[in-house]
């Protein structure tokens, strides 16, 4: 669901998503998984063909945390839950 921001607080939110996306974590797991993607397309090729690979492809990503391919659905917060219930009073250290 969309967050119904005002154009001032929309704004503001993509300059910090883009800062946040441009880091260097974020980079480097960028290129990981360009390069897991065209190692796995080449693999799946060989085996099922082209227009299966791709269609196999078309919706994973490569989850970092579980090291494993998911639907990119899944590939969110907390497994395509979200992070509302993350906050201070739910970790304690």
């Amino acid at each position: 669901m969309a967050q119904n921001l005002s154009p001032k607080a929309a704004k503001n939110k993509a300059v910090r998503d883009l800062k946040y996306a441009k880091t260097d974590r974020r980079r480097e797991m960028k290129a990981a998984n360009q390069k897991r993607r065209g190692e796995k397309l080449r693999s799946l090729i060989k085996c099922v063909g082209l227009a299966a690979a791709k269609a196999w492809l078309r919706n994973k990503d490569w989850d970092h945390e579980d090291q494993r391919w998911e639907k990119r659905s899944k590939n969110r917060g907390n497994d395509g839950n979200g992070t509302k219930s993350e906050g201070k009073r739910n970790y304690k250290a």
